[in-house]
């Protein structure tokens, strides 16, 4: 029987059904074996009770879960669901070509859409891409004239000395920019193009640049980095609330776990059975709250009202405290808690939350009078 390995990517695919729909099929052609692809789709797939289905307990690039999955599969298929056909093509092309070896990949793209496609990216898959492209009634797309556009589009990085450029497909005017899971800015053209000087991100022509998020990325590899425009996640879907292993504890008597997020690009998952997490910035603590909702996790968010939305609708634990400061004052703060609370390391144990609040509280107070308290 053949051997087919499935990447799952992104959110979308999953909420919107067609990730389910489509390992089904896969399985009526051979053995299937799913992971995802990217970080993203994890809460999409925790959402949906498909863990059993799809592997989400690697946290691996798009490209590297293709190179994992070719070792042990006649053939691979990647499954998007991208906001545009521009955008899913680019995906694409940019995947296929970061794998060290060219892969025998398929990529269904956008399957719920009238401009959804079947992309044999490697020649031997023709003929079975055009099986799949009638089952699922999506045209096929030559992957040569993706290669061309994105070519003639001048999609992808140019490097000039220490001065890199890095055109970025598929952009809407007045969109959220991130790379690395960080947003660097907002879009105000369909023309985007990202500059990156010695490794920092010094402009974004077609853009407005966000310094506060540059600094927090930091020396980056542009040519390289992750790069996401618009929203995280866009479907409005009900949250699944599982187990984690804390939540059998009281947490009024037992030592507590305490954990500090001060990046939402970090791995937030492994923070699922902590009893308690401190999130440091209004996009950090956003994204934080509504994954670890699925825990029933609070959280304690150190915000100062710049906050770029970058999921549709976001959830927020019981028992959670958001502080909101002036500007720029979310970082300050946050130091201060880590250094002074955290004596500098990523988790702690407590015995009180309450306490512990009184004594975060007392922080902010002695270093400014301007916070306001948000409670859920």
């Amino acid at each position: 029987m053949m051997k087919i390995g499935v990447v799952v990517h992104g959110p979308q695919i999953v909420d919107t059904g067609y990730a389910v729909k489509i390992l089904k099929l896969l399985e009526s052609y051979g053995d299937v074996t799913a992971i995802l692809g990217g970080t993203m789709g994890r809460t999409a797939v925790i959402d949906a009770e498909l863990e059993d289905k799809i592997d989400i307990g690697q946290k691996l690039l798009p490209s590297q879960s293709i190179e994992k999955l070719s070792k042990t599969s006649d053939m691979v298929v990647l499954i998007n669901y991208g906001k545009s056909s521009v955008t899913g093509h680019a995906f694409g092309y940019k995947v296929f070509n970061r794998c060290d070896a060219d892969p025998i990949l398929l990529q269904i793209e956008r399957p719920g859409e009238k401009d959804g496609t079947v992309i044999p990216w490697n020649k031997d898959l023709t003929a079975f891409a055009e099986n799949i492209a009638r089952d699922l009634k999506l045209q096929i797309t030559d992957p040569s004239l993706i290669t061309d556009k994105m070519e003639l589009n001048g999609v992808g990085a140019f490097k000039s000395g220490n001065i890199i450029h890095r055109k970025v497909a598929g952009v809407s005017p007045d969109e959220n920019i991130l790379l690395n899971g960080i947003v660097v800015g907002r879009s105000t053209s369909e023309n985007v193009i990202l500059v990156a000087e010695d490794g920092i991100l010094t402009q974004i022509l077609g853009g407005i640049i966000k310094n506060h998020g540059v600094e927090k990325l930091g020396k980056i590899d542009l040519e390289n980095a992750v790069v996401k425009t618009g929203l995280l996640r866009r479907s409005k879907v009900k949250p699944r609330i599982i187990k984690s292993k804390q939540n059998a504890k009281n947490r009024n008597t037992s030592k507590l776990s305490i954990s500090y997020l001060s990046h939402a690009a970090e791995d937030i998952y492994k923070l699922k059975d902590s009893d308690l997490v401190v999130t440091v910035g209004d996009d950090t603590t956003l994204v934080a709250a509504d994954i670890l909702y699925r825990f029933n996790i609070p959280i304690i968010g150190i915000t100062d009202g710049d906050l770029d939305r970058v999921v549709e609708e976001g959830f927020k634990p019981v028992g959670s405290m958001i502080i909101e400061l002036d500007s720029g004052w979310d970082d300050i703060i946050g130091e201060k808690i880590f250094l002074e609370l955290f004596n500098g390391k990523q988790t702690m144990e407590i015995e009180n939350i309450e306490n512990f609040k009184s004594k975060i509280i007392q922080i902010i107070s002695n270093t400014t009078s301007k916070y306001n308290l948000k409670y859920n």
